[in-house]
């Protein structure tokens, strides 16, 4: 069972920053990318940056220059550094990992996501 648990969201003023984490755990062979997701009320998900096991890295048009994806690959973990941030940037944060574990016979490539966090930028 894989599991990615997040931490680091909360309340920011604007132009204030955040560093959001995510770890992943449980059965892991690999992992082939790892990112960050975004979900404003009333709205669709998207990407806001991710990172291959190359290191690599995309990174969404609204937060380039204001936000760096990184990752700890001993550690399973990707860290989302957020800074100057925007009311816009108000979310719930979503953790998701590509990775290859362990099935009942098999090995298998699969996608996880984590619960969430939230992000409130606000005066």
């Amino acid at each position: 069972q894989v599991q990615l648990v997040e931490s680091g969201g909360g309340l920011v003023q604007p132009g204030g920053s955040l560093r959001l984490s995510c770890a992943a755990s449980g059965t892991i062979f690999s992992i082939y990318a790892m990112g960050w997701y975004r979900q404003a009320p009333g709205k669709q998900r998207n990407l806001v940056a991710t990172i291959i096991s190359g290191g690599s890295t995309n990174i969404a048009d609204s937060v380039k220059g204001r936000f760096t994806i990184s990752r700890d690959n001993a550690k399973n973990t990707v860290f989302l550094q957020m800074n100057s941030l925007k009311p816009e940037d108000t979310a719930v944060y979503y953790c998701n990992a590509d990775l290859l574990t362990q099935g009942a016979v098999w090995r298998y490539r699969a996608e996880y996501w984590g619960q969430g966090t939230q992000v409130t930028v606000s005066s």
